[in-house]
């Protein structure tokens, strides 16, 4: 019998009313920047409109007779074919189109997340050529990297609030938008706690103006099953009260071998519309129980070894559960009609426990053999308050208009990993193990550490900046100049958990410049951007259980840079961008002292040069294309260490490539084929540059089907990931010296009826 680590009165009805689950949460009160109405005849929808009517290439919509500019709350369209968005959230700067964006931005709909039946983000960012990532499919966490730089789940948005979206991994089902943006973004979110590489942002689903009733049923391999309901409706004389529900049970065994897993989501989405208020109310509770093991990450020895199949289970006999919860209150009123007052209020509380961390194998060997590390029962939380008060108006001077932001921004954070663990020797039966075997169960071993309680906060974040920027449109808006300037600030500690004692404390302010342009030399369709923009980011923890000297602390706060020029073009239903970039910031090394002692430091700079291309939409009758390709070439400057001076940073390949092809088959327009290609170069796992993974290319394909069954629509999904179930080491583990395992052939299967 499956062992429930967070046990429930009513588990069903955690998976169908997650809010009911938030603890130590309070009300909240949060702004949504909106469009200006230019004409109005009804109530702009928050959910993308199939009718809606675009100018290709500008930054204005009609949606059912209202004119819409700039806007936090309203969604873009949908480009042409669906996949991709016209515009993307950007914080300060509110909803913009992509060819008035200074920056390379890319906005994943929840229809590309349903026709490839995605379940979590990882599902969804395997179509972009910059991202990459550093845990294996599967993973009880999701790390990535974004140009070649880590981005981690504290980096991630929800609806552009900073500290509120899931930890650990991130379900999409209830998400309308999963935006990327390249580059340093903290300055635009209005927060400081942002990866340098690019920033995440998570919108979720709102009721739009026709009713919305389906019902999803899924099979994933060797048996993995599971059912999703999306509810949405809208209520009231004007439809000014909005509900949007989304509930989802899966379970049963994964492909990993013997591994079984449990996903259980509720979510709800409240809003309100009327004269010149906007509220809304978002809730969530998401819970990860796994039984029987995890997919590992590796500490090679030789460039030579072969990597094991994808399913390879080197953990039996553990297991681990991850639960969060979150709440978010967003409001705005319109002072006058070019001045707009918004606030919000948010909190989310995380928590795992069991063997969540440390599935590492060290000294992988020429021959496979190698060692599993300590087995540890975690228990970590994180509790977090996020808040953001501003406001944004419109105004003229002369011939220029000006889109003016005026905005502050707090997150207080909480955060506590502490374990209990059993230390694994050679002189243990079985070991060394061999990683092309994994019939070894350390169930026995496992089950004799005891459950660690909840233990005290091992670090706390606190985070604010205040922000004033200005978007100066010229000539009819073919020329946008974007000025702004914000202070942040950033204080963290690291305690002892067991007294309480703090150990370490960073604090740093900083003032920090934004400046970005677009240009329409040509009409509409060409735009050329660039932006220069810094950003103050606090030190990530080094990991509690890594053995290192300052193991468990916050290191110190860094700065980072980025410039940035690129071209935009806009051919109406099928899109181009192409960028040049070159982002500056500390290298992160381990170093070694004389009595063996390892410490996680800055040495030295590293700058990462790159080229980007990406492309989307329809390419011809019936056919879509989804993808691109990078080119990085990152160096570490100014290292002490000789070793490392001027080589290649780890997990950093020169080209990666991203290819996806849909098909709508000329004898049957309701039968839809698809094809996507994913590669990656080769690339170190050691800033010494020694030990180098081989380049790989991994395809998947996919078919869908709609028809209807007694009036009621249905789509029928297939897609094969790995179609050739091919065995390769995917990329380096955000710890270096480690590599990660490429997943293995997965089928997915579902059925969509919408009633």
């Amino acid at each position: 019998m499956k062992k429930t680590l967070f046990p429930a009165k009513n588990r069903l009805l955690y998976a169908l009313v997650g809010s009911s689950l938030l603890w130590n949460t309070s009300a909240i009160v949060y702004a949504e920047d909106t469009a200006e109405i230019v004409t109005t005849t009804s109530q702009t929808d928050t959910q993308p409109i199939s009718s809606a009517k675009a100018t290709a290439g500008q930054g204005e919509f009609i949606l059912e007779g209202v004119e819409v500019t700039a806007s936090r709350e309203t969604l873009s369209p949908a480009y042409a074919g669906g996949q991709v968005a016209r515009g993307a959230n950007l914080g300060v700067l509110g909803n913009k189109d992509f060819m008035d964006t200074p920056f390379n931005v890319t906005s994943y709909t929840s229809q590309i997340m349903e026709d490839q039946q995605a379940n979590t983000l990882y599902d969804v960012l395997i179509n972009d050529p910059s991202v990459r990532f550093t845990t294996p499919t599967g993973q009880v966490a999701e790390y990535y990297k974004i140009r070649g730089l880590d981005v981690a789940m504290e980096h991630l948005y929800f609806n552009g609030m900073q500290g509120l979206a899931p930890y650990y991994r991130v379900p999409v089902e209830f998400l309308e938008r999963v935006e990327v943006l390249k580059g340093p973004s903290s300055l635009l979110y209005g927060g400081v706690n942002a990866s340098v590489g690019g920033s995440i942002n998570l919108m979720p689903k709102r009721a739009g103006e026709e009713d919305v009733t389906s019902f999803t049923t899924s099979y994933t391999s060797s048996s993995h099953f599971g059912g999703h309901l999306d509810i949405g409706r809208r209520f009231g004389k004007n439809k000014e009260w909005g509900i949007r529900f989304n509930g989802l049970y899966a379970d049963g065994d994964t492909e990993t071998d013997s591994q079984s897993k449990e996903r259980l989501l509720g979510s709800l989405g409240v809003d309100y519309r009327h004269d010149r208020w906007r509220l809304s109310l978002d809730a969530y509770g998401f819970q990860e129980n796994y039984e029987n093991g995890l997919i590992s990450m590796y500490q090679l020895q030789s460039n030579t070894i072969k990597a094991p199949h994808g399913s390879t289970n080197l953990f039996k006999g553990t297991s681990g559960a991850a639960r969060n919860n979150g709440i978010l209150f967003k409001g705005e009123y319109d002072i006058k009609d070019n001045l707009t007052a918004y606030a919000g209020f948010g909190k989310a509380a995380s928590r795992a426990t069991g063997f969540i961390n440390g599935n590492h194998i060290l000294l992988v060997q020429a021959d496979g053999t190698a060692y599993p590390r300590n087995l540890f029962k975690q228990n970590f939380w994180n509790d977090a308050t996020s808040a953001e008060l501003g406001l944004r108006g419109t105004y003229q001077t002369g011939s220029v208009k000006h889109q003016l932001a005026l905005s502050s921004s707090f997150l207080d954070n909480e955060y506590s990993s502490t374990f209990n663990r059993y230390v694994t020797t050679p002189y243990m039966s079985g070991l060394p193990i061999s990683i092309y075997d994994d019939s070894f169960s350390f169930a026995n071993y496992f089950n004799s550490v005891a459950w660690k309680g909840k233990g005290g906060k091992t670090s706390t974040t606190n985070l604010s900046s205040y922000l004033l920027a200005d978007t100066l449109s010229f000539n009819e808006e073919k020329v946008q100049l974007t000025l702004g300037v914000s202070r942040h600030s950033v204080n963290t500690k690291s305690f002892n958990a067991t007294t309480g004692a703090r150990i370490a404390q960073h604090d740093a302010d900083k003032t920090l410049p934004l400046v970005g342009f677009v240009v329409k030399p040509w009409g509409n369709s060409v735009a050329l951007y660039g932006n220069y923009i810094e950003a103050l980011s606090p030190g990530a923890e080094v990991g509690a259980t890594l053995g290192y000297t300052n193991s468990g602390q916050l290191m110190a706060p860094y700065t980072s840079k980025q410039k940035e020029i690129g071209v935009k073009w806009d051919k109406g239903k099928f899109a181009n961008t192409l960028s040049l970039f070159q982002i500056n910031r500390p290298n992160t090394m381990v170093v070694t002292n004389s009595l063996n002692e390892k410490t996680q430091t800055y040495d030295g700079e590293q700058e990462s040069r790159g080229v980007e291309w990406s492309t989307f939409g329809e390419i011809g009758k019936n056919l879509r294309l989804l993808g691109g390709i990078s080119y990085l070439k990152a160096e570490i400057n100014n290292a002490t260490a000789a070793a490392t001076k001027g080589n290649t940073p780890f997990g950093v390949p020169k080209w990666s490539m991203n290819a996806g092809v849909e098909w709508d088959t000329p004898w049957n327009h309701d039968l839809t084929l698809s094809l996507r290609a994913v590669y990656t170069d080769s690339q170190y796992i050691d800033n010494a540059n020694t030990i180098k993974l081989p380049s790989w290319v991994r395809y998947d394909i996919g078919a869908r089907y709609k028809t209807e069954i007694k009036n009621v629509p249905v789509t029928y999904r297939l897609s094969v990931e790995n179609l050739f179930d091919k065995q390769y080491w995917a990329g380096a583990f955000s710890m270096e010296g480690f590599a990660t395992l490429g997943g293995p052939r997965t089928v997915k299967l579902s059925a969509t009826m919408h009633f």
